[in-house]
């Protein structure tokens, strides 16, 4: 029989909280935290837990690429569909002579100013208005 090399002993300093879910998970397990803490390093440095953390972060990642993917998208979308706005906009509307221009330039002033504030007042309290427009339109479809 091969004599069992005895364990050799460290000292370790852990923070209040995690001595706390050390001593309460060795409680309802009824073993003994060394064991417990010897088992969890173990399982940390072995290299089928590094592949399964390598694994997490990787798909986490892989998510927040298609994420930022979709939002870059959308995001050169809605500029698009600005500029096509602003481009039909600017064609269709003709200038006015000078006199009917400057009532138009203050009435737009005091429009604008009401468009800022309702604009500020949604984004604060949300839904957006294209979920409110899709759920309109669900709506009345039934």
């Amino acid at each position: 029989m091969v004599p069992r090399k005895k364990k050799a002993q460290i000292s370790v300093y852990l923070d209040p909280a995690t001595i706390g879910l050390l001593a309460d998970y060795a409680a309802r397990r009824d073993q003994p935290q060394s064991l417990i803490a010897e088992a969890a390093i173990a399982s940390f440095l072995s290299a089928d837990a590094a592949e399964q953390r390598e694994s997490v972060i990787t798909k986490c990642l892989d998510q927040l690429d298609r994420r930022l993917a979709r939002l870059e998208r959308d995001l050169g979308i809605s500029v698009e569909t600005l500029a096509v706005f602003v481009r039909f906009w600017l064609a269709t509307t003709p200038t006015l002579p000078e006199p009917a221009a400057q009532a138009v330039r203050a009435k737009a002033g005091e429009r604008y100013e009401a468009f800022v504030s309702e604009l500020g007042r949604r984004l604060a309290r949300g839904p957006r208005l294209v979920q409110e427009i899709t759920e309109e339109g669900g709506a009345s479809d039934s």
